[in-house]
């Protein structure tokens, strides 16, 4: 999709500058420097890196319009608005309004406004003067409870008389790896818990020449995608189906991301073999020091052999022996 850049003049308060960015091959532009302030930032994640976003606008971005929002200081980057003006995801009656990059049925997490480590204040405060100028909706969704610059510029934004609206989130279960080995991990687990762990690997190993695989080629990606794809939509026809793996811009945007994340070492993505044939397959990432499981799939006529709980228990295997300190489940309630 290509939109003409119409971005207003840009905002400058003293040595501080706003600038809106609306053209997408000025927002592809920035990579270099986006991905230096993300690592900077205290919103490092996965879901905020340039990659993942600008790929998300090219399959998702439908209907809406590109509103980046960086700040700079004499030139340099300090900080960035990841944002796009469309309907708001989710909402029966359509209403438009500024929401994060991201936003809607590809499930990212943990979104945030981007700034420099200890210039949370400078950034917020110019974003708050520029967004408060147009009155448009704001919706911030999916941050991190436990950093979020984006709730300091809500607060900002409340200082300017703006109406402040909060609701609570899904929780994101996360497993503390630090310091573990896989044996003293297992150690840390309800008696029962670890006995079905165990006794399942054992078996599947024992006796049915149970084969775990992480995929690091780019053919073996290819294919391991499609295995994924089809283990999901196979595990989920009998419950109605499941909107993560279905629409077919949702299955380019992983073709996409997953090469991108390949080439960047992200990439964890796990095929189990049982006789020889595809039975559970894992897509996960590896981001700085935490791995984030994110989507699975597995054969329902091989469920007995519980071979989604032993993908899954491999892949935190993987993780310790790695050496990640964070397994993060994401978004979700699931027992």
């Amino acid at each position: 999709m290509a939109f003409a850049n119409t971005s207003p003049p840009p905002v400058a308060t003293g040595r501080i500058r706003v600038d809106r960015v609306t053209d997408p091959g000025r927002v592809r532009a920035l990579g270099t420097e986006w991905s230096e302030l993300l690592e900077s930032s205290a919103s490092d994640c996965i879901f905020l890196t340039w990659e993942w976003l600008t790929t998300w606008w090219k399959h998702l971005g439908q209907g809406r319009s590109l509103d980046v929002i960086t700040v700079r200081q004499d030139g340099e980057l300090i900080g960035l608005a990841p944002l796009a003006i469309g309907p708001l995801p989710g909402r029966l009656v359509p209403r438009r309004a500024r929401h994060f990059l991201g936003a809607g049925a590809v499930g990212s997490d943990y979104m945030d406004v981007i700034a420099r480590a200890g210039r949370e204040s400078e950034v917020v405060d110019a974003l708050a003067e520029r967004l408060a100028g147009d009155g448009l909706m704001v919706e911030l969704a999916g941050m991190d409870g436990r950093s979020a610059t984006a709730a300091l510029l809500a607060r900002r934004l409340a200082r300017r008389r703006w109406r402040i609206a909060e609701h609570p989130g899904d929780p994101c279960p996360f497993i503390d790896l630090t310091g573990h080995t896989w044996a003293s991990y297992l150690a840390s687990l309800a008696p029962q818990h670890r006995y079905n762990v165990r006794r399942r690997l054992d078996r599947l190993t024992r006796d049915h020449g149970m084969r775990f695989e992480r995929v690091e080629s780019e053919e073996r990606r290819r294919d391991a995608v499609a295995i994924l794809i089809a283990l999901h939509r196979e595990r989920w026809r009998t419950r109605g189906g499941s909107t993560a793996l279905d629409a077919p811009r949702l299955v380019a945007f992983h073709e996409d991301f997953t090469r991108l994340a390949r080439e960047r070492g992200w990439l964890r993505l796990f095929v189990m073999h049982v006789k020889g044939r595809p039975a559970a397959a894992l897509y996960g990432f590896r981001y700085r020091d935490r791995f984030y499981f994110y989507q699975t799939g597995f054969d329902p006529a091989q469920s007995g052999l519980g071979v989604g709980q032993a993908t899954i228990a491999l892949s935190i295997k993987h993780a310790i022996d790695e050496g990640a300190r964070e397994y993060d489940m994401l978004h979700g309630d699931e027992r």
